[in-house]
């Protein structure tokens, strides 16, 4: 019975990440990040504690994970979003450009699928905060400090 109910709910998250972004994504979400974390992050080196993975956690790793995604993108730790695709590299230390988790989040046309598919879209400043985050070399610390929490 406990397996059903898990096969269950993970088809359900598969299916709500799957969702096209005009049905359940808002345009644009609210900063996670305090003014003054966002000002700090922007005039300093982003670090990863305070900048980034509150980010991660709030807005891209409940349907990013393991579990809910089994065999696709996982930012659950650095190993897992540090990977490589098919579709190319997650996380691309150095490279903003070529990685897969800034070009999905960055809004282009409305006809793209921009994650996340459910719930708030990265605000600017937490695009642009990632994306120097990863030009800095993606600095994302092992173990219990580099694990994110899959909040629901």
């Amino acid at each position: 019975m406990h397996r059903y109910w898990h096969s269950f709910f993970c088809a359900l998250v598969l299916a709500s990440c799957a969702t096209p972004p005009e049905s359940e994504t808002k345009p644009m979400g609210e900063n996670v990040l305090s003014p003054a974390a966002i000002h700090a992050a922007r005039s300093g080196p982003v670090d990863f504690s305070a900048h980034v993975k509150p980010v991660l956690e709030a807005k891209c790793v409940m349907c990013h994970n393991r579990k809910a995604l089994p065999g696709h993108i996982s930012l659950e730790n650095r190993r897992e979003a540090l990977r490589t695709k098919a579709l190319g590299t997650v996380i691309a230390p150095g490279h903003p450009e070529t990685s897969l988790l800034l070009a999905n989040v960055k809004t282009v046309h409305q006809k793209v699928s921009v994650m996340p598919a459910v719930g708030e879209r990265l605000t600017k400043d937490e695009y642009v905060i990632l994306a120097k985050w990863v030009k800095e070399g993606a600095h994302w610390p092992e173990g219990k400090a580099g694990q994110l929490k899959i909040i629901r």
